[in-house]
């Protein structure tokens, strides 16, 4: 049981790791999605529009974002996959089935 607390320990390391190293290394980046497509859409249309939210905190580059993005999404990804696992487990191991 201690070993594979270990290696879950370790390979959660290494996530971390692996989405801390690109924000600290990687600066000024450049990507093209879909907000940047739509700010040109709307400038295109109407190029006195001024929006009416600023964001709260500006990543250094665009690729920040987008690493920032797939986190959020793996990370829900997993809430969902362990939610689910834990009903089906749930229904699985309950007594008097």
């Amino acid at each position: 049981m201690k070993k594979n607390i270990t290696v879950v320990l370790v390979l959660l390391l290494l996530v971390v790791a692996i989405a801390v190293t690109p924000l600290l290394l990687i600066k000024d980046s450049e990507f093209g999605g879909a907000d940047g497509a739509a700010e040109e859409a709307i400038t295109a249309i109407n190029p006195n529009y001024q929006p009416w939210a600023q964001s709260i905190l500006e990543p250094p580059g665009g690729e920040t974002e987008s690493l920032l993005f797939c986190l959020q999404a793996g990370i829900g990804a997993g809430i969902f996959g362990f939610g689910f696992g834990y009903l089906v487990a749930r229904k699985k191991y309950q007594k008097g089935v």
